[in-house]
């Protein structure tokens, strides 16, 4: 029986199924488990989240849970949400995904490099070259327009010891994507782009050893964490950004909740503007599907799941249904199972529906063997196969799911 209990009532042998709030508030990188240490007992209970489920036919029931509940109907219930913004009507790419991303990954090698020293320089205390950021800015605008899902979707392939400064790049693309799937003009895509470029600015006054931490931070460090806006809006503001400027609207406000439970300002609803809701989207997004010193991300598809759980207190309605558009309910690089029963990968969106991608499968779940891969679009008129489910790529065994992906590109 699922069950869902307060973290105080927990007790060691209980089964674990799902943590009730944001992957960023809990120190697992996985959602279900055996609780049989006690220590891990001790960090869920210090952590932030408030209530868990449990599957007492797993593990041990709570008779003390003063409520209980099934989870599955409140999954259906997400998945319905999700299928009810499936219909889209998108253009072709002017460029096929294969072309542009290889252009991409050059292009996010290069903003690597150049975030790097933004970061060096503003850790000195000098200036960061604005010239610099709005040349990144320029190529990943251009990237967009020839492929939006190309560069998205290899930028969340990041080396665990330069996750701050491709986080940047990553949330960059994903402001400016979303920013055009919300109609703004070209000149407020660009500023879109910008302040996710520098929304993390302040990680530089962060101690590196907080920073890099490849364990959970204690009280002390995450409060040094949190600081980070605070500390970039700060620096903005030295370096003669407007205090009026998206930029720093979203350097200070991109961590702020609409229930009002986020920080610095703990601000609610129409207190954040608009760029700063984007920003939180964009942000959680990246840091949720890329690996991180003290845990994996999570397959995309997942992620959007997760988030669409939480985006009643934590995003706006409106803007977060915006960036499923943008992504898909199946981003690029996400495992799926087709009604055959066979696992394949999504490779690109396809025109009409979010339900339907561009898939690739590779392996037969009822055979227990790989296949030749076939590339499918499972929009098209005739196709027979539809995704009945998500999978998470550990409990596959699959390491290296971004190589069935991208393929050669990774390598190029």
């Amino acid at each position: 029986m699922l069950k869902k209990i307060r973290v105080e009532d927990l007790k060691l042998g209980v089964y674990i199924t799902e943590f009730c709030g944001s992957w960023l508030e809990h120190p697992f990188w996985r959602t279900s488990f055996l609780l049989s240490n006690p220590n891990d007992l001790n960090a869920i209970q210090a952590s932030h989240i408030k209530e868990v489920w449990i599957d007492s036919d797993r593990g041990e029931d709570v008779d003390s849970a003063p409520y209980a509940a099934s989870l599955d109907p409140l999954k259906s219930g997400i998945d319905t949400r999700l299928e009810e913004m499936a219909d889209i009507s998108r253009a072709a790419s002017p460029v096929d995904m294969e072309e542009e991303l290889t252009q991409a990954r050059k292009i996010l090698h290069l903003s690597r490099e150049a975030v790097a020293e933004m970061f060096s320089a503003a850790r000195m205390g000098n200036a960061v070259d604005m010239g610099v950021a709005r040349n990144i800015i320029e190529q990943i605008s251009n990237s967009l327009a020839r492929n939006p899902s190309a560069l998205i979707s290899l930028s969340r392939l990041k080396q665990v010891d330069e996750y701050t400064y491709m986080h940047s790049v990553a949330v960059a693309a994903l402001m400016m994507a979303l920013a055009r799937e919300l109609k703004f003009d070209q000149a407020k895509v660009k500023e879109a782009g910008m302040a996710g470029l520098m929304h993390d600015i302040g990680k530089a006054a962060i101690p590196r050893a907080i920073l890099n931490k490849p364990g959970r931070l204690t009280n002390y460090e995450f409060g040094v964490m949190k600081s980070h806006p605070r500390r970039g809006g700060e620096m903005l503001l030295s370096q003669g950004v407007s205090s009026d400027s998206v930029t720093l609207d979203v350097c200070l406000h991109h961590h702020e909740k609409m229930d009002g439970s986020g920080y610095p300002h703990g601000l609610a609803g129409d207190q954040i503007s608009m760029q700063a809701k984007m920003g939180a989207v964009c942000d959680v997004y990246d840091a949720i599907t890329s690996n991180r010193p003290y845990r994996e991300g999570w397959d995309p598809s997942i992620a959007i799941q997760k988030m669409m759980s939480w985006a009643g207190g934590h995003f706006d309605q409106r803007i977060f249904q915006a960036f499923v558009k943008t992504l898909g309910i199946y981003p690029v690089g996400s495992l799926v199972r087709l009604s055959s029963g066979k696992l394949a990968i999504v490779m690109e969106q396809s025109e009409g529906s979010l339900l339907k991608p561009i898939v690739r499968t590779f392996y037969s779940v009822n055979r227990a063997r790989k296949i030749s891969p076939v590339v499918m679009d499972l929009s098209r008129p005739g196709c027979d196969e539809s995704i009945i489910q998500r999978e998470d790529p550990r409990d596959w065994g699959l390491t290296d799911v971004h190589a069935l992906c991208f393929g050669d590109v990774l390598n190029g």
